[in-house]
């Protein structure tokens, strides 16, 4: 058994992946057990087994290897990642840009080597619809139909905390500092702002919807038909 064999990754992992020349995601559906996981990485992840440690939760601790398996398939480098004290991933070489998000299910990362990128994932489901008060503005965009009004709140939810993981900002109030414009279920972006920090920065979100979760993602510098600079 060659190397490449030994670490050849399950076709059924990797859900869906995204590349560009300056950027890259990946989705891996969560469906192997910790140790399946372990076999996907080299030396069966032992660089990791202190950290496994800290989690009781063999879920969780599945969730935190699944991250890294879908690391290593975009780069081809098993990468340790560290957390600064709010919780944003960064490489400690610092010669890439991370953003990782988990859901039910699912785990995403995004890699750029040259721009910062945020990313987030958010299983569909009803209860987006009791606390949508929290983080909904009056004159954010959310339709009547029952199916895209759901996916209009994960969206929103999921647009915020994008833009949230790229702020480095504390006391973020979801519903007074961060505005989106989803102005219709029929696009592949839009625009969002927030007012929290003295830059007042803006964001070109990318959006898919998927039957079984909606993911938003940031790219610094992404081009699109907005002038998001002038809301």
């Amino acid at each position: 058994m060659t190397a490449d064999d030994q670490f050849k990754l399950p076709k059924v992992g990797l859900y869906k992946q995204f590349i560009t020349p300056e950027y890259q995601w990946g989705i891996w559906k969560v469906t192997e057990t910790l140790d399946e996981l372990r076999m996907c990485l080299p030396d069966q992840s032992a660089m990791y087994m202190a950290e496994l440690d800290a989690f009781k939760s063999d879920s969780r601790k599945i969730e935190w290897l699944a991250v890294r398996v879908l690391l290593f398939t975009l780069t081809g480098k098993n990468r340790p990642i560290h957390y600064q004290p709010n919780g944003k991933p960064y490489f400690a070489d610092g010669k890439a840009y991370l953003g990782i998000s988990h859901t039910k299910g699912y785990v995403s990362v995004i890699v750029s080597e040259t721009n910062e990128v945020g990313i987030d994932i958010e299983k569909v489901g009803e209860r987006v619809h009791k606390v949508a008060h929290k983080f909904v503005r009056d004159d954010e965009y959310v339709p009547e139909d029952p199916i895209q009004k759901t996916q209009a709140l994960l969206l929103i939810w999921s647009a915020k905390e994008t833009m949230f993981k790229c702020m480095n900002e504390e006391a973020v109030d979801f519903r007074e500092h961060l505005h989106v414009g989803l102005s219709n279920m029929d696009g592949a972006c839009f625009p969002g702002k927030e007012t929290r920090s003295l830059r007042e920065r803006t964001f070109l979100i990318n959006y898919m919807v998927d039957p079984d979760f909606v993911m938003t993602w940031f790219f610094q510098g992404s081009p699109g038909p907005f002038q998001i600079s002038e809301w």
